[in-house]
């Protein structure tokens, strides 16, 4: 069976690993994954992530973080579903608690935190919302 929402099920691996208290999780691999990966990690709220060989596919191993023993994402969800897309403007893009957290968008310069894409003047699509 096809899968609907793929980032949605990466996002969902992540929480489901931090809340187990995993070094790392896998992820099949996608060029939108890992451009997303690129902002977690920008960010600083994930280790790292490699490309590995999962059987036939490739996969992602995204290595997770800690703080004095506390995930370092608190909170991880996706806002644009492919029920229900959501775009948004350079000067409406929404600060996630006041800017302590990012949203991360889908722009026609890549994918960019909020803040990045508020700097380069661009909107796109909200795929997700971290902090």
């Amino acid at each position: 069976m096809p899968m609907t929402d793929p980032l949605g099920d990466m996002l969902t691996r992540i929480r489901n690993g931090q809340q187990a208290r995993k070094d790392s999780v896998v992820s099949p691999a996608s060029k939108l994954r890992a451009r997303v990966l690129d902002v977690l990690q920008r960010e600083g709220y994930i280790r790292g992530y490699r490309e590995e060989a999962l059987g036939q596919h490739r996969g992602l191993r995204i290595e997770l973080k800690y703080f004095e023993g506390q995930p370092a994402i608190q909170h991880l969800s996706r806002i644009s579903k492919p029920g229900r897309r959501v775009y948004s403007g350079a000067q409406e893009l929404p600060r996630v608690r006041n800017g302590l957290g990012i949203t991360i968008v889908s722009t026609p310069k890549g994918v960019l935190s909020d803040a990045e894409a508020r700097t380069q003047n661009v909107g796109g699509e909200v795929l997700a919302e971290v902090f």
